[in-house]
């Protein structure tokens, strides 16, 4: 009891698809507890406004466009957010996408590809870039933003649950290798949030999904997945 309370304060702390949803809010919750957020999304408007409410808010924070499926964009944008404060120490792999397509669909080939590039290649594109700086901070910390689907799945969302497998997979694997550099790598398993990739969905079936498969049948929302986030952190 006589060592301080964990704190993420003065930390800098890089958040993938953090112009909206969960991102969001988990940029938001880390420059509320003193963090430097790196807040990078592929729509490099929404990561300015999220970086600008946080200032607004008295947060520190920095916008940075990222593609996380371009192996080019995330080797640049790393390098330089390791190279904001000479360190970095949280990475959250936030940024995902969703796109339903049957088996044998026309463009499930396509679907496919970007859906892996993004979601799973993505991560451990990040991850590897941020190694540098994480091997050398007192207390790095990786989460990764994996989903429900991982563990059973939706029809015609084959992509995004194979994706989604592969980041439990690479999270478990990740933990023991990393863990002997004393850098903790934890995935969350999100159920339905309410975020712009559910948006679309029809109310009364949000309803009907809840009720069958959520323990509060009900959505969730972004803030209570940040607050899972921030704990692993």
């Amino acid at each position: 009891m006589t060592n301080p309370l964990r704190s993420i304060a003065g930390s800098v702390a890089l958040v993938t698809g953090a112009g909206s949803g969960m991102g969001r809010a988990t940029a938001r919750l880390f420059a509320e507890e003193g963090a430097w957020v790196a807040v990078t999304d592929v729509n490099a408007e929404a990561a300015d406004a999220t970086a600008a409410g946080i200032a607004a808010a008295g947060g520190k924070a920095r916008a940075w466009r990222l593609d996380v499926g371009d192996p080019d964009d995330v080797a640049r944008v790393v390098g330089e957010i390791g190279a904001w404060h000479d360190r970095l120490d949280i990475v959250v792999n936030n940024a995902g996408i969703s796109n339903f397509n049957p088996i044998d669909g026309e463009e499930y080939d396509a679907v496919w590809d970007r859906v892996m590039q993004v979601n799973a290649t993505g991560q451990q594109r990040v991850i590897r870039a941020a190694l540098p700086w994480l091997r050398r901070a007192p207390a790095a910390r990786i989460v990764n933003i994996a989903s429900t689907e991982a563990l059973g799945a939706t029809s015609g969302n084959s992509a995004y649950a194979a994706s989604k497998a592969a980041v439990t997979g690479l999270t478990r694997a990740l933990a023991l290798e990393l863990g002997r550099d004393g850098i903790t790598v934890n995935c969350i398993c999100p159920g339905p949030i309410e975020t712009g990739m559910t948006e679309k969905v029809p109310p009364e079936d949000k309803v009907v999904y809840a009720k069958r498969r959520t323990a509060l049948r009900r959505y969730g929302q972004p803030e209570e997945v940040a607050h899972m986030t921030f704990s692993l952190c």
